[in-house]
């Protein structure tokens, strides 16, 4: 059995990663609430931009913009992998990552080229490993992330697609449900059309009048719709990441005041026998004299 100057040692260090613990968890809960807010306020936003979008699809303009046409053959595809630039959260990055694996194999298995942009540092760590062709990335987002520093990397993507140098983008990122639950998810963002159209039927199709012509339009409105899709997956993680770190560190710092717990009873009964011995020698000796 160890010594009780070990045991007392022992007590310390993990008292020690305890308070660090519990501080990372009060911090996570401060900082989750305005990442939740940030996320809820762009929803509204986002949300209507998809419904044009989708209408858009539907529609019978005089300029079809190439994020609305289908390519007859899918050679090469994009791919946005939205991760976290810090760890201590629990598998939210891992589960992230794993289904951008799973897809990336499944592309190479049928011979399609994959372009990767990761946003956050553990993504881009990852397809470093792997050996991902990474044509952006973006890391070092902080805490409120910035629409500039994003619309970088992703305008090199949607240029590829343009140029026909990849014929799908696809983003995969973690989606906010609640505190206690975020679940990565894939979505193919171009071509519009493939986002799934609206179900409502309708005996005529969606018709637009633009000003000043449709082909400037369509070319702000489209772009500003994918950078405002990945700037929202960003806004989603951020809020997924805090939530998750949150829960993590509350089970760290559980887990160590059980380990304390279990120590200090060791300690006792260690501290306890040592009197004991004690007491017997002593009790001995004065027998023998």
């Amino acid at each position: 059995m160890a010594g009780s100057k070990e045991i007392r040692n022992k007590i310390k260090s993990v008292q020690s990663t305890r308070k660090i613990t519990k501080a990372m968890e009060m911090v996570a809960a401060s900082k989750m609430k305005r990442a939740q807010d940030r996320m809820r306020a762009a929803r509204p936003y986002v949300s209507r931009m998809l419904a044009i979008a989708r209408h858009l699809a539907l529609a019978n303009p005089e300029y079809r913009h190439a994020f609305l046409v289908k390519r007859p053959a899918v050679t090469n595809v994009g791919l946005i992998v939205v991760t976290s630039d810090k760890g201590l959260c629990g598998g939210l990055n891992t589960n992230a990552l794993r289904v951008a694996l799973s897809k990336i194999k499944d592309w190479q298995a049928k011979g399609i080229g994959v372009r990767v942009t990761p946003i956050g540092g553990k993504g881009l760590g990852f397809m470093q490993r792997l050996k991902a062709d990474i044509v952006s990335y973006a890391t070092n987002l902080g805490d409120r992330p910035s629409l500039e520093k994003v619309i970088g990397p992703v305008k090199i993507q949607l240029d590829l697609y343009l140029d026909g140098k990849i014929d799908e983008l696809h983003l995969v990122a973690t989606h906010f449900e609640n505190t206690m639950k975020q679940t990565p998810t894939q979505t193919q963002i171009l071509p519009i059309a493939d986002l799934g159209v609206d179900t409502e039927k309708r005996e005529y199709p969606w018709d637009y009048i633009y000003e000043p012509d449709a082909k400037t339009v369509l070319d702000e409105l489209l772009r500003r719709y994918i950078e405002a899709i990945v700037y929202q997956a960003i806004n989603e993680n951020m809020a997924s990441e805090q939530s998750a770190r949150m829960v993590a560190m509350k089970a760290a710092s559980d887990n160590a005041q059980e380990i304390i717990d279990e120590l200090q009873l060791i300690y006792n009964k260690t501290r306890q026998a040592a009197i004991t011995k004690e007491l017997s020698e002593i009790v001995g000796g004065a027998a023998a004299v």
